[in-house]
């Protein structure tokens, strides 16, 4: 019987790539004169990559790499000027409105009272507090929990410290690197809920998913119904096993 729900935060609770990407838009934009915006990107991924060990996940290690990679291909010519529009854009994307993806108000509060709620994401601690606080569904969570990755050790340890038996608990994200397939090889449950985009980070070998059982749906809408039924047929075994 699920007792436990975690909730992953941006594209599953609230939209975020596209701030990201309306950013990276704007950057590729500045950066035209200097070079082709295929290239621009190209090399902003690999630095976002490659920065993640030392800033982790969030705006402002993107924003470190977008000036990185910015002095990198201007050969240093990079102007005062651009440097401070790319910190703008920054700036943008901290203070851009925290757009809840559709049914997810409804979802939640109806799980409120029948499951222990809680919220598990990535990120820079500061911004991702904020937005829980600004996003108006802070109050339905029992805890927060900002990792700087999520791997199955950062799940034992949660696991661990809030006293959550694995079998008892269901994951909800968009991510199946992050959400899905760590939870599952640990032994708990999870579901997947696909974004309209997929970050290239986040990207899976589909070698990995050989063998899985991942259930997916197309909205948070049908969580309710799903958990419903997985209760029904829990409880359906137990009474068979009597």
């Amino acid at each position: 019987m699920i007792t436990t729900i975690g909730f992953d935060a941006d594209d599953t609770l609230w939209h975020n790539e596209r701030v990201f990407l309306s950013a990276k838009s704007k950057y590729k934009g500045l950066l035209a004169r200097y070079h082709d915006p295929e290239w621009v990107e190209e090399r902003l991924d690999a630095a976002e990559i490659r920065n993640i060990k030392h800033f982790g996940y969030g705006i402002k290690g993107l924003t470190l790499s977008m000036i990185e990679t910015a002095v990198e291909l201007t050969e240093g010519r990079i102007k005062g000027s651009e440097i401070n529009e790319i910190i703008g854009f920054a700036r943008e994307m901290l203070e851009a409105p925290v757009d809840l993806l559709e049914g997810v108000s409804e979802a939640i509060e109806a799980l409120v009272g029948k499951y222990r709620l809680m919220v598990i994401t990535k990120g820079d601690l500061f911004d991702q507090e904020t937005k829980i606080a600004r996003s108006g569904l802070g109050e339905y969570f029992e805890h927060v929990e900002i990792v700087s990755d999520k791997t199955r050790n950062v799940y034992e340890s949660l696991f661990s410290r809030q006293a959550i038996a694995k079998e008892e608990f269901l994951m909800v994200g968009n991510s199946l690197k992050s959400d899905v397939l760590p939870v599952l090889q640990i032994g708990s449950n999870a579901v997947h809920i696909p974004y309209e985009t997929e970050w290239f980070h986040e990207k899976v070998d589909p070698v990995l998913l050989y063998g899985l059982e991942i259930e997916s749906l197309e909205s948070i809408r049908e969580l309710g119904k799903w958990l419903d039924n997985k209760s029904k047929n829990a409880a359906g075994y137990e009474d068979s096993t009597a």
